[in-house]
């Protein structure tokens, strides 16, 4: 995997300082995601750490799920894909459900699930080492198998996040969030009727605007 550049201001330098056209960017831009999108899956199909999270996700009582910086956007999506099929999942969010208050009651069956990408927020390391040694168990997802978080973890998820852009890319990312929340859901017992359940409550509630169908 290779990790040339540090911040956003240089890779804006390396790789969009050039004289090209949209339509030349664009393709670039297409080649590297599918790219970095196959080799994602290509890994975590020969590693098996992705069914292995799965799995410790849904044997632990209690799930909460932290990322600092732009990977908080990651977390955030998962928070939401995995309260759809599973109960007891929280998002440490640095408001309501602060860090602190959650490393002072954590249990030997709580898991932490931890975003930590570069240029990795300093307060995900220190909040995986401090559940970690309470002894809960840590599982990340990481661009780098080497970096701080991964160390601590239980085990981890390796995404790519190369990119033809200034920006590392997002898309293997958000595509193993999707399929981590997809196994999830496929093994925990009574997802199907947890999803059930929320779809009469967000219907009573009216959540959503109707299906174009029903007006």
């Amino acid at each position: 995997m290779t990790r040339p550049l540090d911040s956003p201001g240089d890779r804006f330098g390396a790789r969009l300082q050039r004289r090209s056209t949209a339509a030349a960017l664009l393709q670039r831009v297409v080649a590297q995601e599918t790219a970095t999108l196959a080799a994602t899956f290509e890994r975590v199909q020969a590693d098996g750490s992705l069914e292995a999270v799965a799995r410790r996700v849904v044997a632990a009582k209690r799930r909460f799920v932290t990322g600092g910086s732009k990977s908080w956007s990651y977390a955030s999506l998962l928070a939401t894909d995995l309260s759809a099929s599973l109960a007891n999942v929280t998002l440490i969010d640095g408001t309501v459900v602060r860090a602190v208050d959650v490393l002072c009651d954590v249990r030997p069956d709580d898991i932490l699930i931890a975003f930590s990408l570069r240029r990795y927020a300093r307060s995900t390391v220190v909040m995986a080492e401090e559940f970690a040694a309470a002894g809960g168990t840590v599982v990340a997802i990481v661009d780098d198998p080497g970096c701080s978080v991964a160390r601590v973890a239980a085990q981890n998820v390796v995404v790519s996040t190369d990119s033809a852009s200034y920006a590392d890319s997002p898309t293997a990312v958000a595509a193993v969030v999707h399929a981590l929340a997809t196994l999830c859901a496929a093994s925990a017992k009574g997802a199907r009727r947890r999803l059930a359940r929320r779809d009469a409550v967000t219907e009573r509630l009216a959540v959503y605007e109707p299906e174009s169908g029903d007006r």
